[in-house]
């Protein structure tokens, strides 16, 4: 997967979110992750994405340590947690308010699925249907009105005006090379939850260049949030690393693996007696326990 080019000074990470015991995916990706970075001679992170204060918990935190030990997957330097950068977030949409790049959104989820429904041919973009656009359109003071009122509000992404400003763009995929980034066709994404001061996209993406991550190795359903990553890279001035993707595991139906399913999680298996070397060699040469495999390329 890497080419020699690549390496140099490598710098990766393996980023979980504390919401419930890891499986046999997540151990798997970060083994890979650690793989890619010693090969290399490089250095290995680790980031909590604790920034969902309602589904995020300590007890995972220690568990995720406890499973990833067990395991034998090692980090280098501190543990690094979403929850004690918040002002880091904060100070990157305060950049992007100042450029005129996003717009507090009042929409409720029903409000959304109501307007899409309503127009019986929403655009669906890389991350299903693309949001209307509904609070784009107000009127400065209108927007200025509700916050001080202090309505429930997110923050989106002004697409069209940020891929204008952002111009052509691409990216590395260490597998197939330069990608152009197309990040227009996810909407205007939102960059700070009603109920988080960040999202996914904004918080990995200054972290990643906070942290001097060089490489990023993810599951094959983030390909597409890259686009979006390579914008804000743009519009906040940020380095761009290389990206490469892995196949995600799935059950004997097909479905991926997930926390809230009855996935085969690292803590089943360790109570189970299983070796964790046998088990590093079996994940690094694709032998999964019986019922688990990779999703079709």
């Amino acid at each position: 997967m890497i080419k020699p080019s690549h390496i140099q000074d490598m710098v990766a990470r393996f980023a979980p979110s504390p919401t419930g015991r890891l499986h046999i995916g997540h151990g798997w990706s970060a083994l890979m992750a650690m793989d890619m970075a010693r090969t290399a001679g490089g250095v290995m992170r680790l980031r909590i994405e604790d920034i969902d204060g309602t589904r995020s918990r300590p007890e995972h935190v220690e568990a995720i340590v406890e499973d990833l030990r067990w395991l034998g997957v090692e980090w280098d330097g501190d543990i690094v947690f979403q929850s004690q950068r918040l002002a880091h977030y904060e100070a990157a949409l305060d950049r992007l308010r100042e450029q005129g790049l996003v717009y507090p959104c009042f929409c409720t989820r029903a409000e959304i699925a109501a307007e899409i429904a309503a127009s019986g041919s929403a655009p669906h973009g890389t991350e299903g249907p693309t949001y209307p656009g509904t609070c784009r359109h107000l009127s400065v003071g209108t927007r200025a009105e509700r916050l001080a009122r202090g309505d429930a509000h997110c923050w989106r992404i002004d697409m069209e005006q940020a891929v204008e400003r952002g111009g052509a763009l691409v990216w590395n995929d260490m597998d197939a090379g330069e990608v152009v980034a197309r990040p227009e066709l996810a909407g205007d994404v939102v960059l700070a939850r009603k109920d988080a001061p960040t999202s996914y996209h904004l918080a990995a993406t200054l972290d990643d260049a906070d942290m001097g991550i060089t490489h990023v190795l993810r599951g094959d359903d983030l390909r597409t949030a890259t686009d979006i990553h390579r914008l804000l890279q743009a519009l906040l001035g940020l380095p761009v690393p290389y990206y490469g993707f892995h196949r995600l595991l799935v059950d004997q139906h097909g479905k991926r693996l997930a926390k809230r399913s009855a996935s085969i999680s690292l803590a089943e298996l360790r109570d189970q007696g299983v070796n964790p070397a046998q088990l590093r060699y079996d994940l690094r040469v694709h032998r999964f326990p019986v019922g688990i495999s990779m999703a079709s390329a």
